[in-house]
């Protein structure tokens, strides 16, 4: 019988709005035991590179380099790219995008909306577009508190689509890594993305302890405070 990995597919460094360095995340995931991560940050692949260096000469975790998309539709993440995909496209664009270059397209946290707009443009999910244009999975376990209602949807929604479900931390501080997680057959990024494409993967989540939900609140503040 093939062993179960463990995968964090959505987090973020420095190199965007996380708090942790590529090298820290990297560190803390192997810690955890996690056997593959992906690191997303906001329209940029330089804190992945940064952190596939890192993991380079240790058996896990495993680095797939990807990028959390800002599309005029909403985030999207992409997976196992070498090439910044440009923001600021529609969300069909940015799909068609990823695969041009051989990645995988996600549809995270679909359902979250919020009034808050950066630079980027506007910060939510992509919503119902998730059923409408060829993503490879969606993601229905996202660990930020208070998604809960979101994670409910994306997952109902994902029943009825049958695409790959994720889970994934949208980790901003070290201790979101792995709070929720994608499980899968086999231990590496290739057995990983087979699971992702038979559709076999299985969304997990994990519950906070209370000093890091103290510490998420403290990022939040600071994030709100700095965020333009």
């Amino acid at each position: 019988m093939t062993a179960r990995g463990r995968a964090d597919l959505h987090m973020h460094t420095t190199f965007s709005d996380g708090w942790p360095a590529p090298q820290e995340l990297v560190d803390y995931a192997r810690a955890i035991g996690l056997d593959v991560i992906a690191v997303t940050d906001h329209d940029t692949i330089e804190g992945a590179l940064r952190a596939r260096d890192h993991a380079a000469g240790h058996a896990k975790p495993h680095v797939i380099i990807g990028e959390e998309v800002s599309s005029r539709d909403g985030h999207i993440v992409a997976l196992f790219i070498e090439r910044k995909v440009r923001p600021g496209m529609s969300a069909a664009a940015t799909v068609h995008a990823i695969h041009d270059q051989g990645g995988l397209a996600v549809a995270v946290h679909p359902f979250w909306r919020t009034h808050r707009s950066t630079r980027g443009g506007p910060v939510h999910g992509v919503g119902w577009l998730a059923a409408e244009l060829d993503f490879d999975a969606v993601e229905v376990e996202n660990a930020t508190p208070g998604f809960y209602v979101f994670n409910r949807l994306a997952r109902r929604l994902n029943m009825g689509l049958g695409t790959a479900e994720l889970g994934g931390s949208d980790a901003h501080i070290l201790d979101a890594v792995g709070r929720a997680y994608t499980e899968f057959s086999g231990k590496t990024p290739k057995a990983l993305r087979a699971a992702m494409e038979s559709a076999t993967t299985m969304a997990r989540r994990r519950r906070y302890r209370a000093v890091g939900l103290m510490r998420y609140a403290a990022w939040g503040l600071n994030h709100q405070r700095y965020a333009v």
